[in-house]
């Protein structure tokens, strides 16, 4: 995987559930594009986030943007904490485009009382795959609970996501520092250097 020298334009689309750091997310890549000389416009969506619902954030990056929201069939990346949350907006892909997916499952409540079904993984990657080969199915969860926290998840799925992007690996670390505490700052820094990682020895597809 190659990271372009210039951005034309990247329309990203952040999902997942509440509690799973998606605003956030959203907030520091847009932040970093920014810092890069890029226009940005974003917007955030939650579906009762507090009790697990789903959080979607449109990001649209270039050299000048005029609306934050993306239309279907035109994300560029899908960043998805979830499984579930990936599927439900794959649609959103364009054809070929990028799809890094957190390989955990967090089943909605309707699933969990017995009304609906959660999709099994192959039945995951045949509706991504819909839409384009270039799936990305990173272990995320397990890896931030190796490292120690569980919510440092959206730090290590951004590190996934810098890789392909064209920002330097400075000016996200500026950003982070900027948003989080002081106390979890270092193993925030290791998350996302995991992900960085992670990702150039993920299996495509």
């Amino acid at each position: 995987m190659k990271q372009s020298s210039k951005l034309t334009k990247i329309d990203l689309l952040i999902t997942g559930v509440g509690g799973q750091g998606n605003i956030l997310a959203s907030d520091i890549v847009s932040e970093v594009a920014l810092a890069s000389g890029y226009d940005v416009k974003k917007t955030d969506t939650l579906g009762m986030a507090q009790r697990g619902g789903s959080v979607i954030s449109h990001v649209r990056i270039a050299e000048k943007v005029f609306s934050p929201l993306i239309k279907e069939g035109e994300v560029d990346i899908l960043l998805a904490f979830e499984k579930l949350e990936g599927v439900r907006w794959a649609s959103y892909l364009k054809p070929g485009g990028i799809a890094i997916v957190n390989n955990h499952a967090l089943p909605p409540l309707s699933v969990n009382l017995g009304v609906d079904s959660y999709p099994d993984d192959k039945e995951v990657i045949q509706i991504l795959k819909q839409r384009t080969d270039r799936i990305y199915f990173v272990e995320g969860t397990r890896r931030v609970i190796e490292l120690g926290n569980v919510k440092t998840l959206n730090i290590f799925m951004l590190g996934c996501l810098s890789s392909f992007l064209p920002f330097k690996p400075e000016t996200w670390q500026e950003v982070i520092a900027r948003h989080l505490p002081a106390k979890v700052l270092q193993l925030n820094k290791t998350a996302f250097e995991t992900g960085s990682k992670e990702i150039k020895n993920v299996h495509v597809g």
